[in-house]
């Protein structure tokens, strides 16, 4: 299951640099070392964050045709290579070949969109001449770069995060110091090979590989930084926010994502939805389901749907195409959530499906009755793991929903328009998936949430208007007499 990268290498001040140390990536299925990456020092990171500022006047001179170009042919480059990138994707993180390949997808398609956006940062004219006195005045704002984003991304989903954090950054007209996730480097090193031979200017692109908690207050903190863009924890998130001083924060830092199925709903289209939503990535997802709010009326027919799709899941090589579900990123978080089930089961909740670890796997798990003061229903699980709850009407699963310090995204399941609604205006989040799992996501759309889920929305559109400034222009047309010529 090797891999290899072209470069072992970090691009600093528009030159690769090799590391005097490296640092080992591992497949998280059997831990055999695949590939090893820079061991970037705090003097690379400033060196990068550096050169990254003199790039960003490079960047902001690139023409909308070049930005537009070497987007779209970037999209290509990865679309060609597609099963390369799946290949990588797949040993280094805990996807699956099939999850791998839907990842390049969705990573291809984020890049196409950058490339259409480069050419919709606009302004608008003003009508200053609105109030008397300045009906000479005419203008317009614009919209002009930050400079420099910090891009910090996760393992998760480590090409098409980069890529919406790199796409709307170039766009944009910005320079970029990229950190990617240390257990997860590879797919995004490509990535950025493969931006620069499509065009990128070297100088306009700065990665740096290594720990994230020596590396990252630097890199946030650095006052010629003008955009921290970060995906990851909620704790890490507020450090990042102390951290970063006054500057501009883009931060999504996860959920406890809740589904609501009503008593009038398709039980086999959200029990379908709900197990996919559960444990595609084994669960490590930002918008998987973790809580399932069913109305009592119709729990046990759900209950029973929802346990014979889980167990009919299939555990293995991620590498087999007939896998449904690998391992988790490392054996320490199957340990962690191991824990985590026996602490709920301990307070009170029953393991319908489930609940065994094997190494760094764990099976996908359903639990009901856990405590509402458990971990596994308070906090963000991060692994294959779900709980199913009774309400009583839909009011009870709106407020049960609503319990958690975190408001991403939410599924309902319902046949009634009327009731649809006062989920959607109930239920405080950042997005309401109608007859869909909280799992739905399209690349365009603005994705991000409320409360503990972070601040600022991406998506390719919205991400690239956050990773700009506006600058107003006013003209005052007041004629006045030439030189020479005064009264």
């Amino acid at each position: 299951m090797a891999t290899a990268l072209s470069t072992a290498q970090n691009l600093v001040g528009g030159r690769w640099i090799a590391p005097a140390a490296t640092l080992p990536v591992c497949d998280p299925q059997d831990g055999s070392v695949i590939s090893r990456v820079p061991d970037g020092t705090d003097e690379m990171m400033a060196a990068a964050i550096e050169g990254a500022v003199a790039g960003a006047a490079v960047a902001e001179k690139l023409s909308v045709h070049q930005r537009l170009t070497m987007l779209r042919r970037a999209a290509e480059l990865v679309e060609a290579r597609s099963e390369t990138f799946a290949y990588t994707l797949a040993c280094e993180s805990s996807k699956t070949i099939r999850e791998a390949r839907a990842e390049v997808r969705r990573a291809v398609d984020t890049l196409r969109l950058s490339s259409e956006e480069s050419a919709r940062i606009t302004g608008e004219t003003i009508a200053f001449d609105r109030r008397p006195g300045a009906e000479q005045r005419s203008g317009f704002y614009e919209r002009v770069p930050v400079g420099v984003v910090a891009a910090i991304t996760p393992f998760n989903d480590p090409l098409n995060l980069v890529a919406h954090k790199l796409g709307p950054a170039l766009a944009a007209g910005n320079a970029v110091v990229l950190k990617p996730a240390s257990l997860a480097p590879l797919s995004a090193l490509r990535l950025v090979e493969t931006l620069l031979e499509a065009g990128v200017p070297p100088e306009v692109l700065a990665v740096v590989t290594g720990s994230g908690s020596r590396l990252g207050g630097q890199l946030v903190s650095h006052p010629g930084v003008g955009l921290v863009s970060f995906t990851g924890g909620l704790e890490t998130g507020r450090r990042i926010a102390r951290q970063a001083g006054l500057k501009k924060l883009s931060m999504e830092l996860g959920a406890n994502s809740p589904v609501l199925v009503l008593d009038d709903a398709d039980l086999d289209l959200a029990a379908d939805a709900a197990v996919s939503g559960a444990f595609s990535n084994a669960g490590q997802n930002c918008l998987g389901v973790q809580r399932v709010f069913v109305h009592r009326r119709v729990l046990d027919r759900f209950v029973a749907r929802m346990v014979e799709r889980t167990r009919a899941l299939r555990v293995g090589s991620k590498l087999a195409e007939d896998t449904d579900m690998g391992p988790l990123i490392a054996e320490r978080e199957a340990v962690r959530v191991e824990q985590w089930v026996r602490e709920a089961v301990a307070e009170g909740a029953e393991v319908l499906a489930g609940g065994a670890r094997r190494g760094a796997y764990y099976d996908p798990t359903v639990l009901i009755g856990a405590p509402a003061a458990s971990r596994v229903c308070r906090d963000e699980v991060y692994g294959p793991v779900v709980g199913v709850y009774s309400v009583q009407d839909v009011d009870e699963a709106i407020a049960r929903a609503n319990e958690v310090d975190y408001g991403l995204q939410a599924g309902v399941f319902t046949r009634d328009l009327g009731r649809a609604f006062r989920c959607i205006r109930g239920l405080r989040v950042g997005g309401v998936m109608i007859n869909d799992s909280s799992d739905f996501r399209v690349d365009q759309m603005p994705f991000g949430g409320f409360k503990g889920s972070g601040l600022g929305r991406e998506g390719v559109h919205f991400a690239a208007q956050s990773m700009t400034e506006t600058k107003v222009v006013c003209f005052n047309l007041t004629e006045s007499a030439p030189p020479g010529e005064m009264a």
